[in-house]
C-alpha cells in the first residue's frame, strides 16, 4: 500500500458484472476492494445489503468475482482485494477458492466473519498459493490481537466504528482513538473503513495517521441514483477525494 492510498469498495455483480467492471476502471483509487455479493452480509449496512440482494436477484454467482477480476486485469495493474463472507469460500472449497481468486488477479482476500486465531488452514492455504490475507480490526481489539493481526495481514483494516458499514455524516471520536492506538502497536499500513464517505473524512483520517482510507457504501450510493451514468459520477467523486 501506497502512502495516503484511497481504497475503493464495490459489490460484485451490482447492477450487472459488465458495470461493475466499467466503476473500477473509472474510479481514481490506489487499490480496489471487491465484495462477493451474500444473502446474509451481516457486517454491511443497508446500502451494501439491498446491492447484494439486487446482484443476487439477477443471476450474480462467484465465478463471475473471478471474471470481473481477470478482465480488469487485462487492463489494470491496481491492487485488487477480494472481501467475502466464508460461506462461499467453504461452499467453494477453500483451496479451490484461494486459486481461483489468485489465477483470476487478485492480491489478497479478506474474509469478513472470520477472526485470524480460526483462519490457521485458510492463512496457510493463501501462503501455499501465494496471495495475502487481510484481517479486521474494531475499536476495542486488544494491542495482543492487533500484534498478530498486524503479523499476518498485508495491511490492518481498521473499522472506524461499532456496527455495520454505511455512510456517516461525521467520523467518529472513537475511531481516532483507535487509530492512534493501532499506530503505536502495528508496523503494517492501515486502512479505515466504514462510515467514510466525504472528502472532509479522507483528510481528517489522513492527517490523524492512516495509511488508507476505505470508501464504499458512498459509492453504492452513486450507483443506485445514477445507474448506467455512474461511471462518470464515480471518476468525479473519487477524483475529489484524492484531491
Amino acid at each position: 500500500m501506497i502512502s495516503k492510498s484511497l481504497i475503493v469498495f464495490f459489490p460484485a455483480g451490482y447492477p450487472s458484472k459488465e458495470k461493475t467492471l466499467d466503476f473500477m476502471l473509472s474510479a481514481n483509487a490506489d487499490m480496489i476492494e471487491l465484495g462477493i455479493p451474500f444473502s446474509d452480509p451481516v457486517a454491511d449496512g443497508a446500502t451494501i445489503q439491498k446491492a447484494y440482494y439486487e446482484a443476487l436477484s439477477s443471476g450474480f454467482k462467484v465465478k463471475d468475482v473471478f471474471w470481473i477480476a481477470r478482465e480488469f486485469r487485462k487492463r489494470d495493474s491496481r491492487k485488487l482485494v477480494l472481501m467475502s463472507y466464508f460461506n462461499p469460500i467453504h461452499s467453494a472449497g477453500m483451496r479451490e477458492f484461494v486459486e481461483k481468486a489468485y489465477e483470476s488477479g487478485f492480491d489478497a482476500i479478506l474474509v469478513v466473519d472470520l477472526p485470524f486465531d480460526e483462519a490457521k488452514e485458510f492463512v496457510g492455504i493463501c501462503r501455499d498459493v501465494g496471495i495475502k490475507n487481510v484481517f479486521l480490526a474494531a475499536p476495542n481489539t486488544s494491542e495482543e490481537r492487533l500484534a498478530k493481526i498486524d503479523e499476518l495481514s498485508e495491511f490492518v483494516y481498521l473499522v472506524s466504528t461499532y456496527g455495520v458499514t454505511g455512510a456517516r455524516e461525521k467520523i467518529s471520536k472513537l475511531a481516532f482513538e483507535a487509530l492512534k492506538r493501532a499506530k503505536r502497536t502495528c508496523r503494517k499500513p492501515i486502512a479505515v473503513g466504514f462510515g467514510v464517505s466525504k472528502r472532509e473524512h479522507v483528510v481528517e483520517l489522513f492527517n490523524a495517521g492512516a495509511d488508507g482510507v476505505v470508501v464504499g457504501s458512498a459509492l453504492v450510493e452513486l450507483i443506485k441514483k445514477f445507474g448506467e451514468r455512474a461511471k462518470e459520477e464515480i471518476a468525479k467523486f473519487t477524483s475529489e477525494l484524492k484531491a
